[in-house]
């Protein structure tokens, strides 16, 4: 039997398999073609609506027959919720997932990490490859309910006590949900994503091997603002007419990053149309493939005017204490080879002076200033002596707007002043400093000693 981790995928015997999740849950599938859409309501299935063609649910189980799926169809996605709705999934036993092919014979296992939060969680996919059939396993959670994760799909909602006069527009498919936020820690109301986006991402993402990312609340209420901001002003541009940056709003919103990407497009009238705009560019497609990337914010508004549409996406992952100090070395390890290429000694990593580095980072984003030189006349050596540090040289490169640490070693590399500090031979050690904000997006720092 086949242990699987998330993104990780197995060939299926031909005929029908079953999915099993034993414990207190609820089991839903949603079948698909290839542009990550239902073609109608019949392809949401779950306990009230218990079976399509070619999949039905029977209690803790799902069986699967690719074979007998309607026309169309080439995939079938397997989601788990809890059987008291709304009951966060970290509060129950843990999920593992048991697959088996005709006759009963073991096929795959599938244990996701632990949720917190959320109250759906996908869970694997079946999808077709070629003439045959495969599984993936996903663990993308959604804090949504299955009306979330309805909608993502493409399927029309009224969720329960819904007013059923009044003139309002009537829905298709009942689907208990009281609607929360989407995942993520400390989740905050904001507009669903363009329905059948995530679908669609998360499937452009597996055919490279990246993991799957989730919608985060705040994440798409930035990029909501920031969208409606481009309509009011029938223009492509990161900042807002009052110049706030689109990152200082991801931050003032209450999502601190680590790594953020962004695609600010205007025409697309679908998100199908958005995603494979997308796609279509060498840098824009890296964005979307990028493996760092955990979450995902998603929002377009039409400017009244021109009737263009204007789309947001932000990708991020969020700041960690280790993933800082991963790019922190990347860094030192980077410069070191730089160095190494020059036959100079490495430098070593001092702790002091990436205190000061960091809070110049830091810094820079919260008095909205970029220069060697802070407001109150702090210079490199101030912030390094502040520190601690006894170094009697002192030097300092900053940049902004790279993204990651190879860019922004090869950012300096390139010019000649902060090249000249990375390959000074009187310089011994060094620390590295990184802050997400402020009207670049990302700040950088080295601080040198010897």
């Amino acid at each position: 039997m086949n242990e699987l981790v998330a993104g990780g995928n197995v060939p299926l015997p031909d005929g029908a398999v079953t999915l099993r999740v034993p414990g207190p849950f609820d089991l839903s599938v949603i079948v698909t073609g290839d542009g990550g859409m239902v073609a109608g309501d019949a392809d949401f299935v779950l306990y009230n609506q218990p079976a399509a063609p070619g999949a039905r649910i029977q209690g803790d189980t799902v069986t699967v027959d690719g074979r007998h799926l309607r026309a169309g169809a080439s995939r079938v996605t397997v989601a788990v919720s809890p059987a008291e709705p709304g009951t966060p999934l970290g509060r129950l036993p843990g999920i593992a997932l048991q697959v088996h092919g005709p006759g009963g014979r073991p096929v795959a296992r599938f244990t996701p990490p632990r949720p917190d939060r959320e109250t759906v969680l996908l869970l694997a996919e079946i999808y077709r490859r070629g003439t045959g059939w495969k599984l993936r396993a996903l663990g993308q959670g959604y804090a949504d309910g299955l009306a979330g994760v309805a909608r993502d799909f493409g399927v029309d909602v009224a969720e329960e006590g819904a007013a059923g006069g009044g003139g309002a527009t009537p829905t298709a498919f009942p689907v208990p949900s009281s609607r929360p936020a989407p995942a993520g820690p400390a989740a905050s109301s904001a507009p669903p994503a363009p329905g059948g986006f995530l679908p669609l991402v998360n499937g452009a993402r597996a055919s490279v091997g990246a993991p799957p990312v989730a919608l985060d609340a705040r994440l798409t209420a930035a990029a909501s603002a920031h969208a409606a901001g481009m309509a009011a002003r029938s223009a492509l541009s990161s900042e807002h007419a009052d110049g706030t940056s689109l990152y200082q709003r991801v931050v003032a919103g209450g999502y601190t990053y680590l790594d953020i990407g962004e695609h600010l497009v205007s025409g697309p009238r679908t998100p199908a149309d958005f995603v494979e705009y997308c796609l279509s560019g060498e840098q824009s497609r890296r964005t979307v493939h990028g493996r760092a990337y955990t979450h995902v914010g998603v929002a377009h508004t039409v400017d009244a005017r021109s009737g263009d549409i204007y789309w947001t996406a932000l990708w991020a992952s969020p700041f960690t204490p280790q993933g800082l100090a991963e790019w922190a070395n990347a860094v030192l390890r980077l410069t070191n080879a730089e160095r190494t290429a020059a036959r100079l000694r490495p430098l070593s990593p001092d702790p002091l002076l990436t205190v000061a580095a960091q809070n110049h980072s830091a810094d820079m984003i919260a008095r909205s200033f970029y220069a060697h030189t802070s407001p109150d006349g702090g210079e490199p050596w101030h912030r390094a002596s502040a520190a601690g540090s006894t170094h009697r040289s002192i030097g300092e490169n900053i940049a902004c707007g790279q993204r990651t640490p190879a860019e922004v070693v090869d950012g300096w590399m390139n010019s000649p002043g902060h090249r000249a500090n990375i390959l000074k031979p009187s310089f011994t050690h060094l620390g590295v400093g990184f802050a997400g904000g402020g009207s670049a997006g990302t700040y950088w720092t080295q601080l040198f000693g010897g």
